[in-house]
């Protein structure tokens, strides 16, 4: 009994000092209907400057916490949906969000904190509004679909640290409660898979040998992706292999690897969307791989691009969620009424630590008719291709004349030294 007793007191203490993270519900409203809401719980870590030092303070999101009507949004007039919670003495968070039809995702994640607050910042010697911002967290889902993690995500933002624990939030909802449909993030879904432990009798064990390094995926298989317009007619065809280069941090072997990840076809799903001067194609894995394009049309030339890229994915070996998206491209570029077609191997850079090859790639995502791919445009790769045994067999008929001519000349000559008798 005494021993509970004083583990309980150490319990309430230690709450007492770091703070108990508690979880809170906060709704984004128009009119009578929600379209943001978020349960969680969120944790602060905030270094800042005394007259004498530097100090880190660490506090919770209260169950105080509102969600801010006048700067919260469902997203209308063309701005982005946003949900931005106010605390404490002029402390705020906030999640701005987008959508490509397909899947939502927090764009950016706002803290701002108030140094002139002496219950959390003591002797600052600051009394400034500091604000800070991360982008692409990480945290993204399909439409229709709660976002779940309970297990703690750490990011940061600027010099602080915002920790998520305990969370399910939706952006873009239908109805006015989270849906019943979770996707669930990966540290979850590793903590549920994880092999058990068990008790050993040895008292040391060996160092675990380093694993080895992952094999060359080899060229990646074509697959044929389409999207269909609202009555049912194909606006969009592609056929292409894919193959993702990638920077992140492994977890398995302790450092930043770069890695070619192939999509299959087969465990790949598709979908998009088509504009009059735009068209999306949203390609997703498994579940745990969305790569996204759009193209855009520009009327007054008649001529058509790939204008943006995003690849979201959730793998078991990244320390977090990775995230690359880049709206400013100049890719794939053909004539309206024509697909694109390049059957070399093509390197699109999207951003320094992403990048897609593609493979005997075919696309047209304007003015698709009977199914079927129009007259193709060829990229200058395979153009230079053609020319090169084009060259080489006129270099071999060049060669093959001039050892013709020789050998006539050589012929008329010997000939032209003997007299008939």
């Amino acid at each position: 009994m005494k021993l509970s007793h004083t583990m309980a007191v150490l319990i309430i203490a230690w709450l007492a000092v770091l703070g108990c993270v508690q979880a809170v519900t906060l709704e984004v409203n128009e009119g009578n209907s929600t379209c943001i809401k978020a349960e969680l719980s969120a944790s602060f870590s905030i270094t800042y400057n005394t007259s004498s030092a530097t100090r880190t303070v660490q506090f919770s999101l209260p169950d105080s916490t509102m969600v801010d009507a006048d700067t919260s949004s469902c997203g209308t007039n063309g701005s982005s949906p946003s949900l931005v919670a106010v605390f404490g003495s002029g402390h705020a968070l906030g999640l701005s969000f987008s959508t490509n039809g397909s899947l939502y995702s927090v764009d950016n994640l706002t803290l701002q904190y108030n140094l002139s607050d002496t219950s959390i910042f003591p002797e600052a010697n600051s009394s400034a509004v500091v604000t800070v911002v991360s982008a692409s967290v990480g945290i993204w889902a399909p439409i229709n679909t709660t976002y779940r993690c309970v297990s703690p995500s750490t990011f940061a933002v600027g010099g602080a640290t915002a920790t998520f624990s305990d969370i399910r939030l939706e952006a873009y909802m239908p109805g006015n409660d989270l849906s019943p449909t979770e996707s669930v993030c990966m540290a979850d879904q590793a903590s549920t898979t994880a092999p058990p432990t068990t008790a050993s009798a040895a008292t040391t064990t060996a160092p675990a040998p380093p694993p080895p390094a992952p094999t060359p995926p080899g060229i990646p298989e074509r697959g044929t992706y389409s999207v269909n317009n609202s009555n049912g007619t194909v606006c969009l065809l592609a056929q292409m292999g894919l193959q993702l280069n990638v920077s992140y941090f492994s977890v398995s072997q302790n450092k930043t690897v770069q890695e070619l990840v192939n999509l299959t076809p087969n465990l790949t799903s598709s979908s998009g969307s088509c504009e009059a001067s735009s068209a999306s194609l949203v390609l997703t894995q498994e579940r745990s791989t969305t790569l996204s394009f759009t193209f855009t049309l520009n009327s007054t030339s008649n001529k058509y691009h790939l204008s943006g890229i995003t690849l979201l994915a959730n793998w078991s070996d990244a320390t977090a969620p990775f995230s690359a998206s880049n709206t400013s491209l100049d890719y794939l570029r053909s004539t309206l009424g024509r697909s694109y077609m390049c059957n070399a191997q093509q390197t699109l850079t999207v951003v320094p630590t992403f990048s897609l090859n593609t493979f005997r790639l075919q696309v047209q995502p304007f003015e698709v008719t009977t199914n079927q791919f129009a007259t193709a445009e060829e990229c200058q790769m395979d153009q230079d291709q053609m020319l090169i045994p084009i060259i080489v067999g006129a270099a071999l008929a060049g060669l093959v004349l001039i050892v013709l001519i020789a050998y006539l000349i050589g012929r008329k000559r010997s000939h032209a030294g003997y007299q008939t008798i």
